[in-house]
């Protein structure tokens, strides 16, 4: 291991293999790597989580896992071998010299059958197959010149991320996305690639299980709840415009719960200064996964105005509690949302658009759309066991 590596990373519990063998005696196992040192946060995170876990239950048996990750304690699952780069997070530049010079010397030592990139960059390593993971959405965002300044470094992912994951993506066995939509617009960009369309499955959190249904009682006191880091596109804005509405028809018997205190971003400083004086919303602070489940329970109402999502977690996290939701009609809401009967749907730009929809869950008058699903084209999975059959699986076998 270099020194760079020793610098930014520590090995856990690894046992080099000497000819097929490991220090113990045992025949070794093929190895996958999760590269992962930029999740620390929220549904990024939540995706490091179900993908370790899955392949802890499942593949452990016949495979070596190993974790690349910003900090063990953010995930810390048994059955993993970790390796911690603390310090990737806090620049840009070290992220890219690793990504593309530091880790193709550490997977030469780690003779890797499958390194797979959880997040969007296609790393420069040698490995019998590679994948990458693309779920940041920010090329595909219309942006508007005066949201460039509210957002500097959403505004420059929306300008240069397309390039960024244009470096070495032909290298890729498999391009990972998590809705259609997003495979069109990379397969418009990138010729020949092999795009898989893999949508979240998401279980309950330890073991909760759906809660009440919500009540819809005429009058009766709401709680809205909207699970997200404070970034431009996340469009907070519409919903204090909304409260805002709301209170001029008199209307106060309800609360809204947003994630964040305004120290956040920029964004969020902008958020509080503008609508902090309404006691209807109440900044509660990024939250573990265990709390979003806990307002999950508690709520009578998901509100999710996201202009952009590659997915959007929470709608397909919220679903298992069979309450409405005030949804974005965005392209991405569709997939997301599926056949799920309790969805209304607004317009993200309008806050009269969702002030009306609130009012409507307020009184238990929301009409929800008839839906149904649209036949996705293979290679497409719906679970991490369909997913890394697809990765792992003999040459020519595909998922469908």
């Amino acid at each position: 291991m270099s020194e760079h590596i020793r610098a930014c990373g520590q090995v856990r519990e690894w046992c080099v293999p000497v000819d097929g063998v490991n220090t113990l005696g045992n025949p070794v196992k093929q190895t996958i790597v999760i590269s992962a040192v930029n999740l620390t946060e929220m549904g990024t995170l939540s995706i490091l989580k179900d993908c370790l876990s899955y392949m802890v239950a499942e593949l452990s048996h016949k495979f070596e896992i190993i974790a690349l990750v910003n900090s063990k304690g953010l995930v810390d699952l048994p059955g993993v071998h970790y390796y911690e780069f603390p310090a990737i997070k806090r620049s840009w530049l070290r992220r890219v010299y690793y990504e593309y010079f530091g880790f193709r010397g550490l997977s030469k030592k780690l003779k890797a059958f499958l390194w797979f990139s959880l997040y969007d960059m296609s790393a420069n390593v040698v490995a019998e197959r590679r994948a990458v993971y693309c779920h940041n959405p920010a090329p595909f965002y219309p942006l508007k010149f005066k949201e460039v300044f509210v957002d500097l470094k959403f505004a420059l992912f929306n300008l240069f991320y397309i390039y960024l994951y244009g470096i070495n993506i032909r290298s890729n066995d498999f391009v990972i996305v998590q809705q259609d939509w997003i495979r069109k617009e990379f397969s418009r960009r990138f010729a020949n690639l092999n795009i898989v369309v893999s949508q979240p499955h998401v279980g309950g959190q330890n073991g909760s299980g759906p809660s009440r249904e919500a009540s819809v009682s005429s009058g009766a006191s709401k709680i809205f709840f909207y699970p997200a880091y404070p970034r431009m596109h996340k469009n907070m804005e519409v919903i204090g415009g909304a409260v805002e509405l709301l209170l001029g028809r008199g209307i106060s018997g309800f609360t809204v719960y947003l994630t964040m205190t305004g120290t956040e971003s920029r964004y969020a400083k902008k958020i509080v200064s503008r609508f902090g004086h309404l006691k209807q919303i109440q900044f509660v602070g990024l939250l573990t996964r265990q709390q979003v489940y806990e307002h999950y329970q508690s709520a009578d109402c998901l509100v999710f105005p996201s202009k952009l999502e590659t997915w959007g977690l929470p709608i397909t996290e919220f679903r298992q509690f069979n309450k409405p939701m005030l949804v974005a009609n965005c392209r991405y809401a569709q997939e997301t949302i599926g056949d799920y009967e309790k969805a209304a749907l607004f317009d993200p730009d309008d806050p009269v658009s969702l002030a009306d929809q609130m009012e409507r869950a307020l009184l238990g008058k929301l009409e929800f759309e008839t839906r149904r699903v649209v036949p996705i084209d293979p290679p497409f999975c719906q679970s991490w066991g369909e997913l890394f059959s697809i990765l792992l699986a003999e040459r020519g076998s595909s998922c469908t």
